[in-house]
């Protein structure tokens, strides 16, 4: 058997009529460059002019990512008197200690005082109720560009309920650490969940900014429904540029290796195999206790920890491979790699097993095709190239979307 691991701009689509890139160039405020810009986010951008917030009623959509320079941007925006009214936040929480998929309640912030309103569990949309209050919905969290991580979920939901009920949405623009790859298979709307709500590719290339114009734009909001929407863009930043985060995105997404794999290793979350949640290097390990020992390289013990309360073969040895310090398998290929997926159902010897019973491996993929090409023992590059037609369709929508100089 052979192995395989080796100055501030803004854009509104409000009452838009055009369509196309000109229509997203003609809204945005160009302002000549200055050479040598020193790179900042979209927060950092704002804080240079807080016009747009000041006598208004503010809610923000933050987490611990959500960072000004040193400081967080609620405590930012406290010091300088901008009427913040309550924090929504995503899954993992506001201080980002909850599990992946845990419930988070309602709650008041120990540090500020600020009540916090839960977008997670049974209550992932905005409603009347938490926006009633409201001129204003900030958000600022950092994504990292793959289909199935759930805060672009969180932001369509946002984007939805503030079109309805008439409050403006400002999004502070950040860079995504994968942004210049566009890979995986466009989602199958028919599985449409909230690991993946959009027609798009695992890897969709773009800034959270310009997924929300693109949200807006394509009329992807219920009932063809757009918000009146506003980005602030990153100050020198394009899409050729590297990024390595200065805060963990989420709990089991330590460090840069990490967002870099888990395009490819999150689908074992809906396999019977353990994407190392429990471990201090999740989703660069994988394995499980059913693997014969003599045919994996390396094994782990799955422990509870912050962020991986119940991980998967909890207290069990799990046995398999640790892809923490190759060095050039995802920045060769440059895109989503499947021969983790594909070696790991080789091995496990119950194949009727290995996809889980409730389909959320389906979910993960966007669709059946990804699993029946998998138990059809296609190769690789044989699921890849059947990608292509469907990716280059959306580069298309893609492009109209981009605020920013795209990778070559």
């Amino acid at each position: 058997m052979v192995f395989f691991l080796s100055s501030s701009t803004f854009f509104s689509c409000t009452a838009q009529k055009k369509s196309g890139k000109a229509k997203v160039q003609d809204q945005v405020q160009i302002q000549a460059e200055k050479p040598m810009l020193l790179f900042k986010v979209g927060a950092e951008m704002l804080n240079q002019d807080l016009s747009m917030l000041q006598g208004k009623r503010i809610a923000l959509v933050v987490n611990p990512t959500s960072m000004v320079g040193p400081e967080h941007l609620v405590d930012v925006l406290l010091s300088k008197g901008i009427q913040i009214v309550k924090v929504l936040a995503p899954e993992h929480g506001f201080r980002g200690k909850a599990d992946a998929g845990e419930e988070v309640q309602d709650n008041v912030d120990a540090k500020t005082g600020l009540s916090i309103v839960s977008l997670y569990g049974n209550h992932r949309k905005p409603t009347a109720e938490d926006l009633v209050d409201l001129d204003l919905v900030v958000f600022d969290i950092q994504d990292v560009g793959a289909r199935f991580y759930t805060y672009i979920s969180t932001l369509h939901y946002v984007m939805e309920a503030c079109g309805e009920y008439g409050v403006k949405v400002l999004v502070l623009d950040r860079p995504n650490p994968n942004g210049d790859i566009v890979d995986g298979n466009v989602l199958d709307m028919a599985h449409k969940s909230f690991v993946g709500m959009h027609p798009i590719p695992i890897l969709h290339g773009m800034t959270i900014g310009e997924y929300a114009l693109m949200i807006n734009g394509e009329k992807w909001l219920a009932n063809g429904l757009q918000c009146d929407l506003k980005v602030v863009k990153c100050q020198a930043y394009n899409h050729n540029m590297p990024y390595s985060l200065p805060v963990k995105p989420s709990p089991n997404l330590p460090d840069d290796r990490a967002i870099k794999l888990y395009p490819s290793t999150c689908f074992f979350e809906g396999t019977v195999i353990s994407e190392g949640r429990g471990t201090d290097i999740p989703f660069q390990v994988f394995g499980a206790p059913e693997i014969d020992p003599k045919l994996s390289t390396f094994s782990f013990v799955p422990k509870s920890k912050e962020g991986a309360k119940f991980p998967k073969f909890e207290n069990k040895t799990c046995y398999g491979f640790n892809i923490s310090k190759i060095q050039n398998d995802f920045e060769e290929q440059k895109g989503i790699n499947l021969d983790y997926l594909i070696t790991m159902y080789n091995l496990y010897p119950s194949k009727d097993d290995f996809f889980l019973k409730n389909e959320f491996f389906d979910l993960l993929a966007g669709g059946t095709a990804l699993r029946a090409a998998i138990v059809n023992e296609l190769s690789a590059a044989e699921i890849k190239a059947s990608w292509e037609s469907d990716l280059n369709e959306f580069k298309k929508i893609r492009d109209k979307y981009l605020l920013y100089k795209d990778f070559e």
